[in-house]
Parts: C-alpha cells; structure tokens; sequence
C-alpha cells in the first residue's frame, strides 16, 4: 500500500517525516497522513517520490520494481532532487541583509534540481541579454539560474553580486586581473564593471535551465 511504500523509503532513506516534508514542499501533516493510511493519495505524489528517489508509479502502485537495495548505510543515500526557491533581483541582492533568507512560505513558486547546495541556494529568472553570448556559454533571458551563497567565489566563476549603487543583483563572470576583480558580461556589447568597495558576491551559479 501507498502508506506502507513511503514508510518503507523514508526510513531506508534516514529521514524524518519533517525532512522528507520539506524536500518534498508539502506539511509534515500530509506525510504523516499519507503514512497513516488517513490520505489514500495527494496532489504532490510526484513530489514526493523524487524526493523518495522512486518513481510516481512504484510509489502509487508499486507494480514496478523498487529501487536496489544498497549496502551503504541508509544515512548516506540522498534523494535525486532537491527543491529550491524561485527569488526575484531585488530579493537577491537584499539577501545578506536578511535574517532567515527564506522562511516558509517566502516564495510560492518552487523549482528542482539535482545540486546539493552547501547554502540556502535559490533559482534567478535571467533579465536582459548581457549574458548571451555568440560563442561559448551563453545564458540566455527567461534561463533559471541557481545560486549557493556557499559556493566559492573565484575567478572564472559565473556570479550573482550586489552593486554599492544598485537595489538590485547582477549576473557577470568573474574576472581578476592584477589583483583586482571585474564583473564581466558574456554579451561582448556590455561593459566589464569593477567589483571594488562596496561590491558583494551573493553566490555563485552552479546550474542554468530552460523551462519550456
């Protein structure tokens, strides 16, 4: 049964019923429903299954086989996809001021991604054309960008920083030349801006999507 398949992966995976809730975005009342036989199914089924590492269809029905069991330790195996926050620029570059960047119920929208952050890592929709390139890497507008404040921060990185004369973020490469740093746009027609006194790295971009 549904309740007895979730039971069985959630604790082969090491996780309470509040982690696999938050991984999954959803209460801990509807796992521990779920789990209780009280919900016969939920909304989010397919959530939690990436979140289980199984797919909607064993989990719902469990005719197709369940994953391998492995002789790791359970607390070792992690879920296939983590779920982080949609932010908006200004967000972005507020966010060292804040006390708890992202607390629950700060963004209602939500994206996936298979990076295990080393912070409270969250999704950029790209604004503009200053990161198209005509070669190489290109980050084109309406691209999901997601940024680790925890990721270091060294030259030839990909970068979200926040201008001393800016209320918003901004996406560069970036450069060091001679001791100092530069935040360089891939789009040859923008400007390379100095990232001098008053320049702060939000974090720095690990993965880039296209959502259809």
């Amino acid at each position: 049964m549904l309740k007895d398949r979730i039971h069985q992966r959630r604790t082969a995976l090491g996780l309470s019923q509040q982690q696999l809730a938050e991984r999954s975005g959803v209460s801990q009342v509807t796992i521990q429903h779920l789990e209780s036989g009280r919900n016969a199914t939920s909304k989010k089924l397919l959530e939690i299954a990436r979140a289980l590492g199984v797919t909607a269809e064993w989990l719902g029905s469990g005719k197709e086989a369940p994953p391998a069991r492995s002789n790791v330790q359970a607390t070792h195996v992690l879920p296939e996809s983590y779920r982080y926050p949609v932010i908006s620029w200004v967000a972005a570059g507020a966010w060292a001021e804040a006390v708890e960047p992202f607390p629950p119920g700060y963004s209602d929208r939500y994206e996936m991604s298979d990076y295990d952050s080393k912070g409270t890592a969250f999704w950029l929709e790209v604004k503009g054309d200053s990161m198209t390139s005509p070669v190489g890497t290109s980050i084109t507008e309406g691209m999901l960008i997601l940024v680790d404040p925890e990721a270091e921060a060294i030259s030839g990185k990909l970068v979200i920083a926040k201008l001393s004369d800016s209320n918003e973020a901004t996406f560069k490469k970036l450069v060091e030349d001679g001791g100092r740093r530069f935040l360089k746009p891939l789009n040859p027609a923008y400007p390379v801006e100095p990232c001098m006194e008053g320049c702060r790295i939000v974090g720095v971009v690990v993965r880039a999507m296209i959502k259809l």
